[in-house]
This record gives structure tokens, sequence and C-alpha cells, in this order.
């Protein structure tokens, strides 16, 4: 599959997910499969540009591959600026987010919301496309509300535009993230426009993925929630979609995994937060290797490097 000048290794991408898809999770995903990762989502304020965690959130390696990194914003002319300005700090592809339903967002008319200004849209669109020499893609969702789903028209404005490929998350902003995803407005849009589709909602497994898409007929889908303490799905997807078998990793892999992760988290952001972002993710990896298990609460005590890992290590054991 093809996004602008790039080839990419494979059709099976990492969604762009605020305080979750850092540089530590996109290079572990990428490595385990992910044919393309997204930065968090980038404000198009300026204030922030230069800020430490807007260097955390830009952050990118090289195992990673292309540094894609998603913008989000309301205005035209600040979302142009936003775009040139990533490009400059290294960004080989732009992503606009008009899909994020959350009302902080929405409140400022960005994400989501902008789904019901079409024509604000397509000023977003032109501006941004004009602005940078990289390829530019889009993520929605199929509409405000399911009195208006308009992702069709909304993907008809994008291929107009010139944006390079288009990701659709299966729900409207009311769903939240409630509810089934609408694989027939994916579908619908796919057949409506020449440019890549990307398809998102509910693939949590390697089947799940193949079914999306067989039955939408996307170039490409996209996991969000799903990754969540199972970096290893993209591996697993990959093999299924690819070569039509699945290779799950054993108990022991997937236990270095996480230990892996959670020291890179360390490493990156150092004594002072690592702790604090490794507490979600060791929660998720738990719920999936040890379910019901006590040990979140006891790991959500530790406030340090060496009382975490030494944790983990010792889970590992019982686990082994």
């Amino acid at each position: 599959m093809r996004i602008g000048q790039y080839e990419l290794k494979n059709r099976i991408f990492l969604a762009p997910m605020a305080g979750i898809t850092d540089q530590p999770f996109r290079r572990l995903c990428s490595q385990l499969g992910a044919g393309l990762t997204f930065s968090e989502m980038m404000s198009t304020n300026p204030d922030v540009w230069h800020t430490e965690k807007s260097r955390l959130r830009l952050a990118h390696h090289h195992e990673i591959g292309i540094n894609a990194v998603q913008i989000a914003g309301s205005d035209p002319t600040e979302m142009a600026e936003a775009a040139k300005v990533n490009v400059a700090y290294g960004a080989e592809m732009i992503d606009i987010n008009m899909g994020c339903p959350a009302k902080k967002v929405n409140k400022k008319m960005a994400g989501s919301a902008l789904l019901r200004e079409p024509d604000l849209v397509a000023r977003i669109l032109d501006a941004v496309v004009n602005a940078v020499d990289v390829p530019v893609t889009l993520k929605i969702r199929t509409g405000w509300d399911q009195d208006n789903r308009n992702c069709v028209e909304i993907a008809q404005i994008a291929e107009k535009a010139g944006i390079s490929a288009l990701t659709i998350h299966g729900r409207t902003r009311s769903c939240l993230f409630e509810g089934e995803a609408e694989y027939d407005s994916i579908k619908a849009v796919k057949q409506a426009v020449s440019i890549p589709i990307i398809a998102n909602g509910d693939i949590t497994s390697a089947e799940k993925a193949k079914f999306v898409l067989d039955y939408t007929k996307a170039d490409a889908v996209m996991i969000g929630r799903g990754s969540f303490g199972r970096p290893w799905l993209f591996q697993e997807v990959v093999n299924f979609v690819e070569h039509q078998h699945v290779s799950t990793p054993t108990l022991e892999q997937k236990c270095q995994l996480m230990f892996k992760h959670i020291e890179d988290l360390h490493h990156f952001y150092g004594e002072e937060k690592g702790f604090r972002i490794a507490r979600k993710h060791v929660g998720w990896y738990v719920e999936q290797l040890m379910p019901n298990s006590h040990f979140r609460r006891t790991f959500n005590a530790l406030d340090s490097t060496s009382a975490q890992l030494n944790a983990l290590e010792d889970l590992i054991k019982t686990l082994l």
C-alpha cells in the first residue's frame, strides 16, 4: 500500500491516541509489525509547540519508520502553520484529526465537531495540503450523530482537497466508544472515492481485521484500543491477513515484551514521570496475562523505577 510517495510495509496501522502513542509504544508496535504509526495529537496553539510535553510527543526513532504526526485545530491558517512547523521538525506525514469525540476538543470546534461544518473542513484541508510537501491524511468519524452521518460527503471533500488517505472510525461523535462500529458506512465511503481508505473501530483480533478488510474493501485497517496491553496483536494480524495463519507469542515472550516496554518508558520519561506513565500500561498487560489479579493495585502504589521493575520481575517469575 502507498500513501503519497511512501510504500508501506503492510496495511495494519496503529491509531493516534492521546496519552498512548508515545515514542516507546509506537516503536514497540512497529517492531511487532505495525505498518504505520501516528504520534499523539498535537495542538495548533503555538504557545505549546516548544514545551517539554510537546517535545516528548514529537520524539521519533528511526525504528518507527515514517514519522507521521497528527494535528488538531479549527482555524485553517493555524492548521497550515502547525503543519509547516511539524514538517520542519521532521514530520514526514501530517494527519488531521477530525475524529476525536472529547468534549474539551470539541468545545474548541476541533476534532469531530468539525464534521458539522463541511465548508470549514474544506478550507482546513485545502490550507494544510497546500502548506506542505508531505502527504496529508485525515481521520474522521461517520458523522456527528446517527441523524447526521455525512462521512461520504466529507470523504469527497477530502479527495477534492488532495488528501492522500482517509481513516474512518466507524462511529458517530455522539456514540463515543459505545455500541458496535458501523462497517457499512466505511464500505459506502470506499465505494464513493478513489483515495486509500483505512477502516478503524473494534478491531481486536486477527480474524476481525480480516473480516473488516474483506467486508469494507478498505485498503488498510487501523487498530486503537485493541492494542492496549496487546502490542503483539499487530504481529498476529499481519500473519493472518498476509499469510493466513495466526502466530501468537508464548507467555514468556509476552512477559518479555511487557518488561521491555516498561523499561523503555522509564528510560524515555525519566524517574519523575516514568512510573506514572507505566501504571496504565501495566494494568492493561496484567488484565491480558492474569485477569482479575490484585497485582495492579499493588503496582500502582509503587513510585520509583527500581520498585516497579522489581515488582514486574517477581510477577513474571510467578507466571512462568
